[in-house]
């Protein structure tokens, strides 16, 4: 499909699939705002959503997520589920797809942000039971074959200039300093 500035487009981004693919494989994060820009190009975009898993003790999690709306996503967040026995599950599957189903009428091009392969099914149907061009974006390396096989593109993230941004890491020498300087004044 040739895109043309005409074309409507959504995206949908697993957050947690996406952050956790750039954190392991190339101990990094993504400028989510590069990537929104990247991925619509000259189209038309009409909404882009994350889907953010909430925990009880994640540090930094609200900057995050600030972050993220900073960056023009619609947040869209769930609390962690923990259940007795301590297992704990995080996902947004079945919303995601929901919210796809429901706002394609709106769109031309879908785009989903995940390596998945749990979204096979909602790539099929949107494409074939509701003629939608569908897209999925993610890291080559931890991405389903069969997700890459099935969408009408696919936009491996890696390729992107510029999209991975250094992790920043915590200074070790400032904290033995401060623990010095406190032994010094007593």
């Amino acid at each position: 499909m040739i895109q043309t500035t005409a074309q409507r487009v959504g995206i949908f981004i697993d957050v947690q699939n996406i952050y956790h693919s750039a954190k392991n494989l190339y101990t990094a994060r993504v400028n989510f705002q590069k990537l929104i820009k990247e991925l619509v190009g000259d189209r038309t975009l009409i909404r882009a959503l994350a889907y953010v898993i909430k925990s009880e003790t994640a540090l930094g999690e609200q900057s995050f997520f600030d972050a993220l709306e900073s960056a023009g996503l619609e947040l869209r967040i769930k609390d962690l589920q923990i259940f007795a026995g301590g297992m704990k599950k995080a996902d947004w599957d079945v919303g995601m797809a929901v919210d796809a189903i429901r706002i394609s009428s709106t769109l031309d091009v879908v785009i989903l942000v995940t390596g998945d392969g749990d979204f096979v099914p909602l790539v099929e149907y949107l494409k074939w039971g509701l003629g939608k061009h569908v897209e999925a974006a993610a890291f080559m390396k931890t991405t389903s074959s069969r997700l890459i096989d099935v969408a009408d593109t696919f936009v491996d993230l890696s390729k992107l200039p510029k999209l991975l941004m250094d992790i920043p890491t915590k200074r070790r020498g400032a904290k033995q300093s401060n623990s010095t300087n406190k032994k010094n004044k007593k």
